[in-house]
């Protein structure tokens, strides 16, 4: 018999009541460290003091009007963002997926306002992820994506990641954009050059095409800059957010200068739920809180310590760790064969520790931002604790 939540999750067996900063607690009382932060959305831990009372004036105010009339939070939120990144204006949704659709749709619509339709491919990488959507899952190509839910979207060309000349070989009258993830998260924390992205950009600037940057995962502060393109000295013409820009709370936007947007009139798109007044509220309480240099600043130092941590780890087990991936707090352990990152998770999780699988056989590691030096000794050491019985337990195998 069917469950009443449908089984398209294989979860683990943990239900947690509370959460306080870099752990949470389960209802049977065991505590974990979360090194994971809900796949990157807890940007700033659990229960968030700013962050809850953010949202608790607001749903003492109003929770929601749809986007039929002005929402003053929404409008904030969009003049900050505005104002700490290249965008000139901001369209709000309620998830990644919606923010990656908003970033397709307005690439064709930008050549169609443009009096020209038929320039509506847009040249995606492999091993890509940019949600769950048939638009999204179109442009990332996956099988495990995309397996029975044919057929395809149209309109998307698949290069890899490092080939520049495919990407220039891809280039048609029919091409509108470049979409790729600076960071891809679910492809196994794959860092795509600072050279690579320039490239991209130097690309898209000679043929007139738009360039679109993934940034669900890898911005809000995840790398030390607070967009992670900003570290190639670059800047995207649409860009999708979402992940840590609500702290946990739905939120999603998709960021565009005024002339990649030229064609999102009124009537072109539109959401229901996209930018309420409660996901403004607290998003607008952790876009404050991200986007503070000292705070930044803070996130490149741990992440310098972590990975040093991280190193020392990789040299004592350098039978299981076969490389360290990422930038900033968003870090991978890419496993040896023989190994499976599935089992390491469950392995981190009996230890009381919370990781992510990704592709390419890596543990994610995706700590809170604002988690204190101790915890992240604390992560690293119960790391350690893993390998150890990842080791044993394959020993008793063998």
């Amino acid at each position: 018999m069917i469950s009443p939540v449908m089984p398209t999750y294989a979860r683990a067996p943990f239900e947690f009541e509370r959460g306080e900063g870099s752990w949470l607690i389960a209802t049977d009382g065991s505590k974990f460290l979360d090194f994971g932060a809900g796949i990157a959305v807890n940007a700033l831990g659990h229960a968030h003091p700013k962050l809850v009372a953010a949202l608790e004036a607001q749903a003492r105010r109003v929770w929601h009007v749809s986007n039929l009339y002005e929402i003053p939070e929404q409008r904030r939120l969009a003049e900050r963002l505005v104002d700490v990144t290249f965008a000139d204006t901001v369209f709000f949704t309620n998830s990644g997926a919606e923010a990656m659709e908003c970033c397709i749709k307005m690439a064709r619509k930008y050549w169609a306002h443009k009096g020209e339709p038929t320039r509506n491919r847009i040249i995606t990488f492999k091993d890509a992820f940019h949600g769950r959507t048939l638009a999204t899952i179109s442009a990332a190509g996956q099988e495990k994506l995309v397996d029975g839910f044919g057929p395809l979207l149209p309109g998307f060309d698949q290069v890899e990641v490092d080939d520049i000349e495919a990407v220039k070989a891809a280039i048609g009258p029919e091409t509108a954009a470049i979409m790729i993830e600076p960071i891809q998260g679910e492809g196994g924390i794959r860092v795509v050059p600072g050279t690579y992205l320039r490239a991209l950009r130097q690309l898209c600037d000679e043929h007139g095409l738009l360039l679109i940057l993934d940034e669900i995962q890898c911005g809000m502060g995840r790398t030390g800059a607070l967009f992670a393109h900003e570290n190639a000295g670059i800047a995207p013409d649409i860009m999708g957010v979402a992940k840590g820009i609500g702290g946990g709370f739905p939120l999603g936007a998709c960021l565009a200068t005024e002339e990649a947007a030229a064609g999102m009139v009124a009537g072109t798109h539109g959401s229901t739920y996209g930018g309420n007044p409660l996901a403004c509220a607290v998003g607008n309480a952790v876009v404050e809180e991200i986007a503070d240099p000292e705070f930044l600043d803070e996130v490149k130092r741990k992440a310098g310590l972590l990975r040093q941590r991280l190193g020392a780890l990789a040299d004592e087990h350098g039978d299981i760790i076969a490389e360290i991936r990422g930038e900033g707090l968003m870090l991978g352990l890419r496993l040896n064969e023989g190994f499976v990152n599935g089992d390491f998770v469950a392995a981190a999780r009996a230890n009381g520790l919370l990781t992510v699988p990704a592709g390419a056989n890596v543990v994610r590691i995706l700590p809170p931002l604002n988690i204190s030096d101790d915890d992240l000794a604390e992560g690293v050491s119960r790391l350690d604790t893993t390998c150890r019985a990842v080791k044993a337990q394959s020993g008793e195998a063998a």
